[in-house]
């Protein structure tokens, strides 16, 4: 554990990175955990599973005093990486038992109320976090490190005018660090406004490009989930998680894929804390299999052996599909991220093409058998589950508008794959 003592941690928290099996610093914690301790500004360019919290985390722990108030705030886009977050901060704290504090919506705001009288680091969404400034039930006056946590996702949620009116609530002399996996117009502002003489650090991708496998299905609607089923039925495959745009078509992804057999469960923003806390309790013990989720649930989230990525839905930048397929690959382990591209797929994908260093490879849509659909028909929904149909008909008209030559060549090819049979039974149960 030399490395980490070069670094300049003291010996009780090198202790626990043993404990949590830490062999050697990550990228992000070697360039950033000595700048932190020298009391810089750090904006740090990492993703999710790069050990970035580690990385923030343990200077604040080490430079953190007991019993002086709330000294170190976190603000985080999730309630899934507040509570994250906090149990890694609680583990290297064990030595001088700190008060850390998670602060986050739908659950009761007492017991917050009660942890803040004795807390010495806050972790919270922007949100909780103003609730209790203007109940007076948080005192920030003392904090001498502000870190900004997956800053974009944060502020791609609508959080930029909390995120200032929480700054304006801390010291002016204080240590700003923000973590980021892209760089916009927002964080500009921010870094400019509230930091002083920021360090720039930035790594590679967590993802091991040589073990990461991207493919695409070009793909007609009314089969796109039944290929879904098909490639999860027939593929050997560990954890695996599917990506879809909206809370509906997640649940409605989620329950018919246990329908036809798959132990999937969906995870969004609309479900309950504690439900949420078993739903990923569930997926990282193994109980379940397949977890379809929005990616707002799912970022910052460090989830292991993910062996397959699924894109049901095609996310509207390249930087999002960076982030979801940066789920798999990792320490060492090959992954697959594969793409299901129908038409109203075809604006966000091109987009996603734009980044030249995205390159998947067509396969062939195999033959499937038909899976079992249930439409829902306790909300007003289009005619595929969706509420404007499987996908807005209208925009999948629209994008035909801009097409590239490939996605031309890849319609005329699509009378020549094979459909599977059409059967189904009944109003409510079909077959898509």
């Amino acid at each position: 554990m030399e490395s980490f003592r070069k670094l300049g941690l003291v010996q009780e928290i090198i202790e626990h990175a043993k404990k949590a099996k830490y062999e050697k610093p990550s990228e992000i914690q070697e360039k950033a955990i000595p700048l932190i301790l020298e009391g810089k500004d750090v904006i740090g360019g990492s993703a999710t599973g790069s050990g970035k919290t580690f990385a923030f985390g343990a200077p604040i722990i080490q430079k953190v005093e007991k019993g002086k108030g709330v000294q170190a705030l976190i603000l985080i886009p999730t309630r899934e990486l507040a509570e994250q977050i906090t149990k890694v901060l609680e583990h290297f704290s064990e030595h001088n038992q700190l008060e850390i504090s998670a602060v986050y919506g739908g659950i009761g705001i007492n017991p917050q109320i009660r942890e803040l009288e004795t807390a010495e680091i806050v972790v919270g969404t922007p949100g909780r976090i103003l609730d209790h400034l203007e109940r007076r039930t948080i005192n920030l006056s003392k904090v001498k490190t502000l870190v900004l946590d997956e800053a974009d996702r944060m502020f791609d949620m609508g959080f930029i005018f909390d995120v200032e009116k929480i700054i304006s609530h801390c010291p002016k002399e204080r240590q700003t660090l923000m973590f980021s996996a892209t760089i916009n117009q927002d964080i500009d502002h921010i870094v400019k406004k509230h930091m002083k003489n920021p360090v720039e650090v930035s790594v590679e991708s967590y993802v091991d490009p040589l073990l990461l496998k991207q493919i695409y299905y070009d793909v007609p609607r009314n089969v796109k989930f039944s290929l879904l089923v098909h490639l999860l039925k027939s593929e050997q495959s560990g954890l695996v998680m599917v990506f879809c745009n909206t809370r509906d078509n997640t649940d409605f992804v989620a329950s018919n894929l246990a329908r036809n057999g798959i132990d999937a469960i969906a995870i969004h923003g609309g479900l309950s804390q504690e439900k949420r806390n078993r739903i990923m309790e569930k997926f990282h013990t193994g109980k379940v299999l397949v977890l379809v989720c929005t990616d707002v649930a799912a970022r910052g989230l460090d989830i292991k052996n993910v062996s397959h990525v699924y894109n049901y839905d095609i996310p509207k930048t390249s930087q999002e599909y960076i982030h979801r397929i940066g789920r798999t690959a990792r320490a060492g382990k090959e992954g697959i991220a594969i793409s299901l591209v129908a038409d109203r797929d075809y604006e966000n994908f091109r987009r996603v093409l734009e980044d030249d260093s995205i390159k998947p490879e067509p396969v062939p849509v195999p033959d499937v058998e038909r899976a079992f659909l249930k439409l829902n028909f306790d909300k007003p929904r289009g005619r595929f589950g969706d509420r404007r149909g499987f996908g807005d008909r209208r925009r999948g008209r629209d994008s035909d508008r801009d097409r590239s030559p490939d996605f031309h060549r890849r319609q005329a090819r699509r009378t020549h794959m094979s459909y599977g049979s059409r059967s189904g039974s009944g109003h409510s149960r079909r077959r898509y």
